[in-house]
Protein backbone atom coordinates (compact mmCIF):
# COMPACT_ATOMS: atom_id res chain seq x y z
CA UNK A 1 0.00 0.00 0.00
CA UNK A 2 1.82 3.07 -1.21
CA UNK A 3 0.55 5.44 -3.89
CA UNK A 4 -2.91 6.79 -3.35
CA UNK A 5 -5.72 8.45 -5.24
CA UNK A 6 -5.06 12.23 -5.28
CA UNK A 7 -8.64 13.14 -6.12
CA UNK A 8 -10.87 14.97 -3.60
CA UNK A 9 -13.16 11.99 -4.20
CA UNK A 10 -11.37 9.24 -2.27
CA UNK A 11 -12.41 6.50 -4.66
CA UNK A 12 -12.73 7.49 -8.30
CA UNK A 13 -11.12 9.74 -10.87
CA UNK A 14 -13.11 9.96 -14.10
CA UNK A 15 -11.41 12.26 -16.53
CA UNK A 16 -10.48 12.80 -20.16
CA UNK A 17 -7.67 14.75 -21.75
CA UNK A 18 -7.58 17.92 -23.75
CA UNK A 19 -6.14 18.13 -27.28
CA UNK A 20 -2.99 20.16 -27.70
CA UNK A 21 -2.48 22.56 -30.57
CA UNK A 22 0.58 22.22 -32.73
CA UNK A 23 1.55 18.66 -31.91
CA UNK A 24 3.67 17.07 -34.63
CA UNK A 25 2.87 14.01 -36.69
CA UNK A 26 -0.40 13.03 -38.33
CA UNK A 27 -3.17 15.08 -36.70
CA UNK A 28 -6.11 14.01 -38.90
CA UNK A 29 -9.00 13.09 -36.64
CA UNK A 30 -9.61 9.35 -36.44
CA UNK A 31 -12.09 9.47 -33.58
CA UNK A 32 -12.58 10.35 -29.95
CA UNK A 33 -11.47 8.65 -26.75
CA UNK A 34 -12.56 8.63 -23.12
CA UNK A 35 -10.44 7.41 -20.21
CA UNK A 36 -11.89 6.38 -16.84
CA UNK A 37 -9.29 6.06 -14.10
CA UNK A 38 -9.57 4.70 -10.60
CA UNK A 39 -6.79 4.30 -8.07
CA UNK A 40 -3.43 5.85 -7.32
CA UNK A 41 -1.31 8.59 -8.81
CA UNK A 42 0.60 6.01 -10.84
CA UNK A 43 -2.66 5.12 -12.60
CA UNK A 44 -3.21 8.80 -13.37
CA UNK A 45 0.26 8.96 -14.92
CA UNK A 46 -0.40 5.76 -16.90
CA UNK A 47 -3.64 7.23 -18.26
CA UNK A 48 -1.76 10.38 -19.27
CA UNK A 49 0.63 8.20 -21.28
CA UNK A 50 -2.23 6.36 -23.03
CA UNK A 51 -3.85 9.70 -23.86
CA UNK A 52 -0.58 10.92 -25.35
CA UNK A 53 -0.24 7.87 -27.57
CA UNK A 54 -3.87 8.13 -28.73
CA UNK A 55 -3.46 11.78 -29.64
CA UNK A 56 -0.27 10.99 -31.54
CA UNK A 57 -2.27 8.82 -33.94
CA UNK A 58 -5.08 11.36 -34.37
CA UNK A 59 -7.65 10.75 -31.63
CA UNK A 60 -9.07 13.57 -29.51
CA UNK A 61 -10.55 13.41 -26.00
CA UNK A 62 -14.17 13.67 -25.01
CA UNK A 63 -15.90 13.78 -21.65
CA UNK A 64 -19.08 12.32 -23.20
CA UNK A 65 -19.07 8.54 -23.18
CA UNK A 66 -21.59 8.28 -26.03
CA UNK A 67 -19.32 10.35 -28.29
CA UNK A 68 -16.30 8.12 -27.73
CA UNK A 69 -14.97 5.65 -30.29
CA UNK A 70 -12.41 4.33 -27.82
CA UNK A 71 -12.93 3.88 -24.09
CA UNK A 72 -10.15 2.89 -21.69
CA UNK A 73 -10.82 1.71 -18.14
CA UNK A 74 -7.71 2.01 -16.00
CA UNK A 75 -8.33 -0.16 -12.95
CA UNK A 76 -7.13 -0.69 -9.38
CA UNK A 77 -7.41 -3.80 -7.20
CA UNK A 78 -5.45 -2.67 -4.15
CA UNK A 79 -8.71 -2.71 -2.20
CA UNK A 80 -11.89 -4.66 -2.84
CA UNK A 81 -13.99 -1.50 -3.07
CA UNK A 82 -11.88 -0.20 -5.96
CA UNK A 83 -12.08 -3.54 -7.79
CA UNK A 84 -15.87 -3.66 -7.32
CA UNK A 85 -16.27 -0.18 -8.80
CA UNK A 86 -14.14 -1.10 -11.80
CA UNK A 87 -16.18 -4.26 -12.43
CA UNK A 88 -19.40 -2.27 -12.12
CA UNK A 89 -18.16 0.33 -14.59
CA UNK A 90 -17.05 -2.38 -17.01
CA UNK A 91 -20.48 -4.02 -16.87
CA UNK A 92 -22.18 -0.70 -17.58
CA UNK A 93 -20.18 -0.40 -20.81
CA UNK A 94 -21.53 -3.60 -22.33
CA UNK A 95 -24.58 -1.79 -23.82
CA UNK A 96 -22.28 1.02 -25.04
CA UNK A 97 -20.26 -1.54 -26.96
CA UNK A 98 -23.34 -3.39 -28.24
CA UNK A 99 -24.87 -0.23 -29.74
CA UNK A 100 -21.83 0.21 -32.01
CA UNK A 101 -19.74 -2.97 -32.22
CA UNK A 102 -17.01 -1.09 -34.10
CA UNK A 103 -16.09 0.83 -30.97
CA UNK A 104 -13.00 -0.21 -29.03
CA UNK A 105 -13.14 -1.04 -25.31
CA UNK A 106 -9.82 -1.47 -23.50
CA UNK A 107 -9.22 -2.69 -19.96
CA UNK A 108 -6.00 -1.56 -18.34
CA UNK A 109 -4.15 -1.59 -15.04
CA UNK A 110 -3.87 -3.80 -12.02
CA UNK A 111 -7.02 -5.80 -12.81
CA UNK A 112 -5.24 -7.00 -15.95
CA UNK A 113 -1.80 -7.40 -14.37
CA UNK A 114 1.43 -8.22 -16.15
CA UNK A 115 0.52 -11.74 -17.33
CA UNK A 116 -2.30 -12.80 -19.69
CA UNK A 117 -5.37 -13.95 -17.78
CA UNK A 118 -7.66 -16.22 -19.84
CA UNK A 119 -10.33 -16.09 -17.12
CA UNK A 120 -10.57 -12.33 -17.51
CA UNK A 121 -11.11 -12.68 -21.25
CA UNK A 122 -13.77 -15.33 -20.64
CA UNK A 123 -15.55 -13.15 -18.10
CA UNK A 124 -15.53 -10.03 -20.29
CA UNK A 125 -15.60 -11.18 -23.93
CA UNK A 126 -16.83 -7.75 -25.09
CA UNK A 127 -13.49 -6.17 -24.15
CA UNK A 128 -11.28 -5.73 -27.23
CA UNK A 129 -7.89 -5.03 -25.63
CA UNK A 130 -6.31 -6.02 -22.30
CA UNK A 131 -3.42 -3.73 -21.32
CA UNK A 132 -0.89 -4.30 -18.52
CA UNK A 133 -0.13 -1.34 -16.23
CA UNK A 134 1.92 1.42 -17.84
CA UNK A 135 1.71 -0.07 -21.36
CA UNK A 136 -0.19 1.71 -24.14
CA UNK A 137 1.23 -0.51 -26.88
CA UNK A 138 -1.55 -3.16 -27.03
CA UNK A 139 -4.24 -0.53 -27.61
CA UNK A 140 -2.26 1.47 -30.15
CA UNK A 141 -1.35 -1.72 -32.00
CA UNK A 142 -5.00 -2.84 -32.06
CA UNK A 143 -6.16 0.49 -33.47
CA UNK A 144 -3.41 0.63 -36.08
CA UNK A 145 -4.06 -2.95 -37.20
CA UNK A 146 -7.79 -2.22 -37.49
CA UNK A 147 -7.06 0.85 -39.61
CA UNK A 148 -4.71 -1.04 -41.89
CA UNK A 149 -7.24 -3.85 -42.27
CA UNK A 150 -9.90 -1.34 -43.31
CA UNK A 151 -7.87 0.00 -46.22
CA UNK A 152 -9.09 -1.19 -49.61
CA UNK A 153 -5.80 -1.57 -51.46
CA UNK A 154 -2.27 -2.81 -50.83
CA UNK A 155 -0.86 0.67 -51.57
CA UNK A 156 -3.15 2.28 -49.01
CA UNK A 157 -2.15 -0.31 -46.41
CA UNK A 158 1.52 0.40 -47.04
CA UNK A 159 0.92 4.13 -46.72
CA UNK A 160 -0.82 3.71 -43.38
CA UNK A 161 1.93 1.42 -42.08
CA UNK A 162 4.57 3.89 -43.26
CA UNK A 163 2.77 6.72 -41.45
CA UNK A 164 2.73 4.76 -38.20
CA UNK A 165 6.46 4.03 -38.55
CA UNK A 166 7.12 7.71 -39.15
CA UNK A 167 5.09 8.70 -36.08
CA UNK A 168 7.10 6.28 -33.94
CA UNK A 169 10.29 7.89 -35.27
CA UNK A 170 9.12 11.45 -34.67
CA UNK A 171 7.58 10.95 -31.23
CA UNK A 172 9.30 8.29 -29.12
CA UNK A 173 7.62 7.39 -25.86
CA UNK A 174 8.88 9.63 -23.08
CA UNK A 175 9.68 12.58 -25.34
CA UNK A 176 8.26 16.00 -24.59
CA UNK A 177 5.83 15.55 -27.46
CA UNK A 178 4.27 12.39 -26.00
CA UNK A 179 3.39 13.74 -22.57
CA UNK A 180 -0.25 14.61 -22.01
CA UNK A 181 -2.46 15.45 -19.07
CA UNK A 182 -5.91 14.54 -17.83
CA UNK A 183 -7.71 17.85 -18.15
CA UNK A 184 -11.08 18.50 -19.74
CA UNK A 185 -10.00 21.12 -22.28
CA UNK A 186 -8.17 24.27 -21.34
CA UNK A 187 -4.61 24.57 -20.07
CA UNK A 188 -2.41 21.85 -18.65
CA UNK A 189 -2.63 21.27 -14.89
CA UNK A 190 -0.38 23.22 -12.58
CA UNK A 191 0.89 20.03 -10.91
CA UNK A 192 1.61 16.71 -12.62
CA UNK A 193 2.76 13.18 -11.77
CA UNK A 194 5.85 11.58 -13.33
CA UNK A 195 6.55 7.85 -12.78
CA UNK A 196 10.22 7.14 -12.09
CA UNK A 197 10.01 3.55 -10.81
CA UNK A 198 7.54 1.02 -12.19
CA UNK A 199 6.52 -2.10 -10.27
CA UNK A 200 7.82 -3.25 -6.90
CA UNK A 201 10.07 -6.06 -5.67
CA UNK A 202 9.68 -5.57 -1.92
CA UNK A 203 6.58 -7.81 -1.58
CA UNK A 204 4.91 -6.82 1.68
CA UNK A 205 2.58 -9.65 2.61
CA UNK A 206 -0.58 -7.54 2.19
CA UNK A 207 0.30 -5.90 -1.13
CA UNK A 208 -0.87 -7.01 -4.55
CA UNK A 209 1.21 -4.48 -6.51
CA UNK A 210 4.20 -6.81 -7.24
CA UNK A 211 1.79 -9.37 -8.73
CA UNK A 212 -0.03 -6.83 -10.90
CA UNK A 213 2.67 -4.30 -11.83
CA UNK A 214 5.67 -6.60 -11.95
CA UNK A 215 9.19 -6.31 -10.64
CA UNK A 216 10.84 -2.99 -9.92
CA UNK A 217 12.08 -1.11 -13.03
CA UNK A 218 13.71 2.31 -12.78
CA UNK A 219 13.38 4.66 -15.76
CA UNK A 220 16.54 6.21 -17.22
CA UNK A 221 17.35 9.57 -15.64
CA UNK A 222 17.66 11.34 -19.00
CA UNK A 223 14.22 10.09 -20.05
CA UNK A 224 12.64 11.43 -16.86
CA UNK A 225 14.34 14.80 -17.25
CA UNK A 226 13.12 15.03 -20.86
CA UNK A 227 9.58 14.27 -19.75
CA UNK A 228 9.64 16.92 -17.04
CA UNK A 229 11.01 19.46 -19.51
CA UNK A 230 8.06 18.68 -21.78
CA UNK A 231 5.61 19.14 -18.92
CA UNK A 232 7.12 22.49 -17.96
CA UNK A 233 6.86 23.61 -21.60
CA UNK A 234 3.11 22.94 -21.37
CA UNK A 235 2.76 25.09 -18.24
CA UNK A 236 3.28 22.59 -15.41
CA UNK A 237 4.95 24.19 -12.39
CA UNK A 238 5.14 21.28 -9.94
CA UNK A 239 5.97 17.62 -10.51
CA UNK A 240 5.66 14.67 -8.17
CA UNK A 241 8.09 11.83 -8.89
CA UNK A 242 6.26 8.54 -8.39
CA UNK A 243 7.23 5.04 -7.36
CA UNK A 244 5.65 2.32 -5.29
CA UNK A 245 8.91 2.66 -3.32
CA UNK A 246 10.32 5.83 -4.80
CA UNK A 247 13.42 5.95 -2.61
CA UNK A 248 14.52 2.68 -4.25
CA UNK A 249 15.00 4.52 -7.56
CA UNK A 250 18.10 3.00 -9.18
CA UNK A 251 18.35 0.03 -6.81
CA UNK A 252 17.38 -2.43 -9.56
CA UNK A 253 20.36 -1.35 -11.67
CA UNK A 254 22.82 -1.72 -8.83
CA UNK A 255 21.36 -5.06 -7.74
CA UNK A 256 21.80 -6.30 -11.31
CA UNK A 257 25.48 -5.38 -11.36
CA UNK A 258 25.30 -1.89 -12.87
CA UNK A 259 27.48 0.03 -10.43
CA UNK A 260 27.54 3.78 -10.29
CA UNK A 261 23.99 4.36 -11.52
CA UNK A 262 21.96 7.33 -10.28
CA UNK A 263 19.82 7.20 -7.16
CA UNK A 264 16.87 9.32 -6.08
CA UNK A 265 19.15 12.06 -4.75
CA UNK A 266 20.86 12.27 -8.15
CA UNK A 267 17.47 12.43 -9.86
CA UNK A 268 16.29 15.24 -7.58
CA UNK A 269 19.41 17.23 -8.42
CA UNK A 270 18.90 16.66 -12.18
CA UNK A 271 15.22 17.64 -12.19
CA UNK A 272 15.99 20.65 -9.98
CA UNK A 273 18.06 22.15 -12.82
CA UNK A 274 15.10 22.38 -15.23
CA UNK A 275 14.22 26.05 -15.90
CA UNK A 276 10.61 27.02 -15.28
CA UNK A 277 9.95 24.24 -12.78
CA UNK A 278 9.07 25.67 -9.37
CA UNK A 279 8.39 22.69 -7.12
CA UNK A 280 9.34 19.02 -6.81
CA UNK A 281 7.81 16.31 -4.63
CA UNK A 282 8.29 12.53 -4.48
CA UNK A 283 6.27 9.64 -3.10
CA UNK A 284 5.87 7.08 -1.69
CA UNK A 285 9.00 6.27 0.32
CA UNK A 286 9.84 3.20 2.41
CA UNK A 287 11.48 3.60 5.84
CA UNK A 288 14.22 1.08 5.02
CA UNK A 289 15.49 3.04 2.00
CA UNK A 290 15.31 6.66 3.18
CA UNK A 291 18.98 7.34 2.59
CA UNK A 292 20.62 10.41 4.21
CA UNK A 293 21.55 11.61 0.70
CA UNK A 294 17.86 11.94 -0.10
CA UNK A 295 17.17 13.93 3.03
CA UNK A 296 20.15 16.17 2.29
CA UNK A 297 18.80 16.82 -1.22
CA UNK A 298 15.42 17.85 0.20
CA UNK A 299 17.18 20.16 2.63
CA UNK A 300 19.58 21.70 0.12
CA UNK A 301 17.54 22.02 -3.10
CA UNK A 302 15.14 25.00 -2.99
CA UNK A 303 12.66 23.50 -5.45
CA UNK A 304 12.22 20.26 -3.49
CA UNK A 305 9.34 20.64 -1.03
CA UNK A 306 9.67 19.89 2.68
CA UNK A 307 7.19 17.03 2.45
CA UNK A 308 8.05 13.36 3.07
CA UNK A 309 5.58 10.48 2.65
CA UNK A 310 6.91 7.46 4.56
CA UNK A 311 4.34 4.81 5.56
CA UNK A 312 4.64 3.03 8.90
CA UNK A 313 1.60 0.72 8.34
CA UNK A 314 1.58 -0.43 12.01
CA UNK A 315 3.15 0.51 15.32
CA UNK A 316 3.66 -2.99 16.69
CA UNK A 317 6.77 -5.03 15.86
CA UNK A 318 4.94 -8.35 15.58
CA UNK A 319 2.43 -6.92 13.13
CA UNK A 320 5.24 -5.26 11.16
CA UNK A 321 7.05 -8.60 10.95
CA UNK A 322 3.90 -10.35 9.67
CA UNK A 323 3.55 -7.55 7.11
CA UNK A 324 7.20 -8.13 6.12
CA UNK A 325 8.00 -4.46 6.36
CA UNK A 326 11.63 -4.86 7.38
CA UNK A 327 11.88 -2.40 10.28
CA UNK A 328 10.70 -1.98 13.87
CA UNK A 329 8.52 0.69 15.41
CA UNK A 330 11.58 2.11 17.17
CA UNK A 331 13.49 2.31 13.87
CA UNK A 332 10.56 4.18 12.33
CA UNK A 333 10.46 6.51 15.33
CA UNK A 334 14.18 7.24 14.91
CA UNK A 335 13.70 7.87 11.17
CA UNK A 336 11.00 10.48 11.82
CA UNK A 337 13.27 12.24 14.30
CA UNK A 338 16.13 12.15 11.76
CA UNK A 339 13.90 13.59 9.03
CA UNK A 340 12.81 16.43 11.30
CA UNK A 341 16.36 17.17 12.43
CA UNK A 342 17.65 17.27 8.84
CA UNK A 343 14.83 19.25 7.17
CA UNK A 344 13.53 22.32 9.05
CA UNK A 345 9.77 22.76 8.79
CA UNK A 346 9.21 19.36 7.19
CA UNK A 347 5.78 17.71 7.04
CA UNK A 348 5.81 13.93 7.49
CA UNK A 349 2.91 11.86 6.16
CA UNK A 350 2.26 8.17 6.78
CA UNK A 351 0.00 5.22 5.91
CA UNK A 352 -1.58 2.87 8.45
CA UNK A 353 -3.52 -0.37 7.99
CA UNK A 354 -5.82 -1.45 10.82
CA UNK A 355 -7.16 -4.94 11.35
CA UNK A 356 -4.26 -6.83 9.77
CA UNK A 357 -4.55 -10.62 10.38
CA UNK A 358 -3.76 -11.43 13.97
CA UNK A 359 -3.74 -7.81 15.18
CA UNK A 360 -4.85 -7.83 18.81
CA UNK A 361 -6.33 -4.92 20.71
CA UNK A 362 -2.99 -4.44 22.47
CA UNK A 363 -1.09 -4.41 19.18
CA UNK A 364 -3.49 -1.86 17.74
CA UNK A 365 -2.94 0.26 20.84
CA UNK A 366 0.78 0.33 20.00
CA UNK A 367 -0.11 1.84 16.64
CA UNK A 368 -2.41 4.36 18.28
CA UNK A 369 0.27 5.34 20.80
CA UNK A 370 2.95 5.72 18.11
CA UNK A 371 0.74 8.05 16.07
CA UNK A 372 -0.13 10.04 19.20
CA UNK A 373 3.56 10.36 20.08
CA UNK A 374 4.94 11.33 16.66
CA UNK A 375 2.12 13.74 15.74
CA UNK A 376 2.56 13.37 11.99
CA UNK A 377 1.08 15.91 9.61
CA UNK A 378 -1.18 13.42 7.84
CA UNK A 379 -2.11 9.76 8.17
CA UNK A 380 -3.77 7.87 5.30
CA UNK A 381 -5.82 5.16 6.99
CA UNK A 382 -7.19 1.91 5.57
CA UNK A 383 -8.95 -1.18 6.87
CA UNK A 384 -7.26 -4.41 5.87
CA UNK A 385 -8.92 -6.40 3.10
CA UNK A 386 -7.32 -9.58 1.72
CA UNK A 387 -6.28 -9.40 -1.91
CA UNK A 388 -6.14 -12.66 -3.90
CA UNK A 389 -2.63 -13.97 -4.44
CA UNK A 390 -0.95 -12.04 -1.66
CA UNK A 391 0.88 -13.85 1.14
CA UNK A 392 -1.54 -12.59 3.77
CA UNK A 393 -4.54 -13.86 1.79
CA UNK A 394 -2.96 -17.28 1.18
CA UNK A 395 -1.36 -17.95 4.55
CA UNK A 396 -3.14 -15.81 7.13
CA UNK A 397 -6.66 -15.75 8.50
CA UNK A 398 -8.57 -12.48 8.21
CA UNK A 399 -9.63 -12.83 11.83
CA UNK A 400 -10.33 -9.25 12.92
CA UNK A 401 -14.11 -8.67 12.65
CA UNK A 402 -15.18 -5.91 10.29
CA UNK A 403 -16.91 -4.04 13.10
CA UNK A 404 -13.65 -4.00 15.05
CA UNK A 405 -11.74 -2.79 12.00
CA UNK A 406 -14.22 0.08 11.68
CA UNK A 407 -13.85 0.92 15.38
CA UNK A 408 -10.06 1.04 15.14
CA UNK A 409 -10.19 3.05 11.94
CA UNK A 410 -12.48 5.64 13.53
CA UNK A 411 -10.30 5.83 16.65
CA UNK A 412 -7.28 6.74 14.52
CA UNK A 413 -9.36 9.18 12.47
CA UNK A 414 -10.39 11.06 15.60
CA UNK A 415 -6.83 11.08 16.90
CA UNK A 416 -5.39 12.32 13.61
CA UNK A 417 -8.06 15.00 13.31
CA UNK A 418 -6.97 16.42 16.67
CA UNK A 419 -3.28 16.24 15.67
CA UNK A 420 -3.86 17.96 12.32
CA UNK A 421 -5.99 20.68 13.94
CA UNK A 422 -3.20 21.32 16.46
CA UNK A 423 -0.47 21.46 13.80
CA UNK A 424 -2.42 23.73 11.46
CA UNK A 425 -3.45 26.08 14.29
CA UNK A 426 0.22 27.04 14.69
CA UNK A 427 0.01 28.69 11.25
CA UNK A 428 -2.81 31.07 12.20
CA UNK A 429 -1.58 34.60 11.51
CA UNK A 430 1.48 33.31 9.64
CA UNK A 431 2.31 33.99 5.99
CA UNK A 432 2.87 30.87 3.87
CA UNK A 433 3.83 30.19 0.25
CA UNK A 434 1.03 28.66 -1.84
CA UNK A 435 1.06 27.35 -5.40
CA UNK A 436 -2.47 28.02 -6.70
CA UNK A 437 -3.85 25.11 -8.71
CA UNK A 438 -7.48 25.94 -9.51
CA UNK A 439 -10.80 27.39 -8.36
CA UNK A 440 -13.10 25.43 -6.07
CA UNK A 441 -16.54 26.66 -5.01
CA UNK A 442 -15.67 30.25 -5.80
CA UNK A 443 -12.30 30.30 -4.04
CA UNK A 444 -8.77 29.77 -5.24
CA UNK A 445 -7.27 26.50 -4.05
CA UNK A 446 -3.60 25.65 -3.65
CA UNK A 447 -1.03 23.93 -1.47
CA UNK A 448 1.85 24.95 0.73
CA UNK A 449 5.31 23.46 0.35
CA UNK A 450 4.28 21.03 3.12
CA UNK A 451 1.28 19.96 0.97
CA UNK A 452 -1.30 21.64 3.20
CA UNK A 453 -4.50 22.72 1.45
CA UNK A 454 -5.21 26.48 1.45
CA UNK A 455 -8.22 28.39 0.11
CA UNK A 456 -8.21 32.13 -0.58
CA UNK A 457 -10.48 34.73 -2.14
CA UNK A 458 -9.19 37.09 -4.80
CA UNK A 459 -10.48 38.73 -7.96
CA UNK A 460 -7.06 38.36 -9.55
CA UNK A 461 -6.26 35.50 -11.95
CA UNK A 462 -4.09 33.31 -9.72
CA UNK A 463 -4.11 29.91 -11.41
CA UNK A 464 -0.54 28.67 -11.71
CA UNK A 465 0.84 31.50 -9.59
CA UNK A 466 3.08 31.26 -6.56
CA UNK A 467 1.69 33.55 -3.88
CA UNK A 468 2.17 34.47 -0.25
CA UNK A 469 -0.96 34.02 1.84
CA UNK A 470 -1.74 35.27 5.35
CA UNK A 471 -3.58 32.44 7.15
CA UNK A 472 -6.81 33.72 8.74
CA UNK A 473 -8.52 30.40 9.63
CA UNK A 474 -7.30 26.87 10.24
CA UNK A 475 -9.01 23.50 10.45
CA UNK A 476 -7.70 19.93 10.53
CA UNK A 477 -7.91 19.35 6.78
CA UNK A 478 -7.53 22.81 5.24
CA UNK A 479 -6.84 26.48 5.91
CA UNK A 480 -8.10 29.79 4.58
CA UNK A 481 -6.17 32.98 4.01
CA UNK A 482 -5.78 36.37 2.41
CA UNK A 483 -3.55 37.16 -0.56
CA UNK A 484 -0.44 39.12 0.42
CA UNK A 485 1.57 39.21 -2.79
CA UNK A 486 2.46 37.31 -5.94
CA UNK A 487 5.99 35.91 -5.69
CA UNK A 488 6.03 33.85 -8.90
CA UNK A 489 9.49 33.45 -10.43
CA UNK A 490 10.00 35.34 -13.67
CA UNK A 491 11.74 32.41 -15.39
Amino acid sequence: MGLRNPSPNPEILEVATRPRDGSPGDTSLRGKYHIWTIGCQMNVADSNHVAAELEKIGYEPTDRLDDADVVVLNTCVVRQSAEDKAIGKLGSLKPWKARRPGRTLALMGCMVGIKPNPKLRERFPFVDVFMPPSEAGPLIGHLQEAEIAAEMSRLEREQVARRHRLQDTLQPSGSSQSIRHLSLRGPAPVAAYVPVVYGCSHACTFCIIPFRRGVERSRPLDEIVAEVRGLVAQGVREVTLLGQIVDRYGYDWRENGRAGGPDLADLLHAVHEIPGLWRIRFLTSHPSYMDPRILAAVRDLPKVCEHIEVPVQAGNDQVLARMRRGYTAQEYRELVHRIRETIPGVAVHTDIIVGFPGETAEQFQDTYDLLAELKLDKAHLARYSPRPGTVSARRMVDDVPEAEKVRRHKALERLQERICAEINARLLGETVEVLVEDRHKGKWRGRTRQNKLVFLESDEELRGRLVQVLITWTGPWSMQGRLVRDVSPTS
